[in-house]
C-alpha cells in the first residue's frame, strides 16, 4: 500500500483504447494498469501484436497488475440472466484466455467474481477457487476473489469464507471500496481480517444513498475516491492496521469521467487517490 505504486484499472478506462489507457496512466503517475480481455482483444483487432503492446508498456514504464474479471471459473455454472452485454462478453472469456494474456504481457494476478444463474454450494465454490489457484500458481499468478453486493458472494464475510476454505497461498481477496460500502460494510469489518489475505485493493467512492439500480450505478456513476461518503480513508487506515501490503488500484466507472481526455482523466484519478492515501497516512 503505497502512493507511488498505483494501478489505473481497466474499469476506469471502459471503452478506451490500449494506447489511451497507457497515456492516462502516464499522465496520472501510475506505475501499473489492469487489463480486460476485451481491451486486449480490441488492441489486437486494431493491428497491435503482443510484442507491440509489451513494447508500449515498457516504454511507458508500466506493468500489468491484474487481469480482470474472470467470471467463468466455476464448472457447469451459467451466467445470470441480469448480465449486461459487457458481462456476457466477460463470461465468454475463458481461463485459457487469461493465461494467454499473462504469457504475452506479464501480470501479477487474476481477479475473479461470481455472477451466475444458479445458487452454488459454498463448498463447491471453495473447491473451484482452490483449483483455479493451483492452476494459476503454475504460472506464478495470484488469484483474488471480489465480492459484489447483488451476487451470491455479496460481502466481505462470504468472500473470506470461500478464500479460507480454499486455503491457497496464492489466493486471497480483492477489496473494492464501492462494493464494500454498498454491501453494508464498514471500515472496522476489515480489522478482523488477516492483512495477508487482502491481495488487491480498488479505490472509488459513492454517495450515502444508493441508486435504485446498483448495477447501473456501479457501471456508470461511481465517484473518485474522496468525493463520496463511503469512508475510503477509514478503510485504508483499517487495512494498514492489519498489515496489508496489497497494491492499490483506482477503479471509477463513470460516464462523466469517460468524456474527459485520457490525460486529464489519469491526472484526476492519480491526484484523488494520492489525496486519500495521504489522509490515511500512507
Amino acid at each position: 500500500m503505497h502512493s507511488e505504486d498505483l494501478t489505473l484499472c481497466a474499469g476506469t478506462m471502459m471503452g478506451a483504447s490500449f494506447e489511451a489507457h497507457i497515456r492516462a496512466a502516464m499522465a496520472g503517475g501510475f506505475r501499473r494498469i489492469s487489463l480486460y480481455t476485451s481491451e486486449y482483444q480490441a488492441a489486437r483487432d486494431s493491428g497491435l501484436g503482443d510484442a507491440d503492446m509489451k513494447r508500449m508498456l515498457d516504454d511507458a514504464g508500466l506493468v500489468i497488475a491484474d487481469l480482470d474479471p474472470l467470471l467463468n471459473w466455476v464448472p457447469s455454472a451459467s451466467l445470470a440472466s441480469g448480465a449486461t452485454e459487457e458481462g456476457k462478453r466477460f463470461f465468454g472469456a475463458t481461463e485459457a484466455d487469461f493465461y494467454a494474456m499473462a504469457d504475452a504481457l506479464g501480470a501479477r494476478s487474476i481477479n475473479v467474481a461470481l455472477f451466475v444463474a444458479e445458487r452454488i454450494e459454498v463448498g463447491v465454490l471453495a473447491d473451484a477457487f482452490g483449483a483455479l489457484c493451483d492452476r494459476a500458481a503454475d504460472r506464478d499468478l495470484l488469484v483474488h476473489l471480489e465480492y459484489l453486493p447483488w451476487t451470491q458472494i455479496p460481502n466481505l464475510r462470504s468472500a473470506l469464507d470461500i478464500v479460507d476454505r480454499a486455503d491457497r497461498a496464492n489466493g486471497g481477496l480483492m477489496v473494492d471500496t464501492w462494493h464494500h460500502f454498498r454491501s453494508g460494510g464498514v471500515a472496522d469489518d476489515l480489522l478482523g481480517v488477516d492483512g495477508s489475505r487482502v491481495i488487491a485493493i480498488q479505490l472509488n467512492d459513492a454517495p450515502s444513498q444508493p441508486a435504485a439500480n446498483l448495477i447501473d450505478e456501479t457501471l456508470h456513476h461511481r465517484l473518485l475516491p474522496g468525493q463520496g461518503d463511503s469512508g475510503v480513508v477509514e478503510v485504508l487506515r483499517a487495512l494498514k492496521a492489519t498489515g496489508c501490503q496489497a497494491p492499490i488500484g483506482v477503479e471509477v466507472f463513470s460516464d462523466e469521467l469517460s468524456r474527459l481526455a485520457p490525460e486529464e482523466l489519469g491526472r484526476r484519478c492519480g491526484d484523488s487517490a494520492r489525496a486519500v492515501l495521504a489522509s490515511a497516512g500512507l
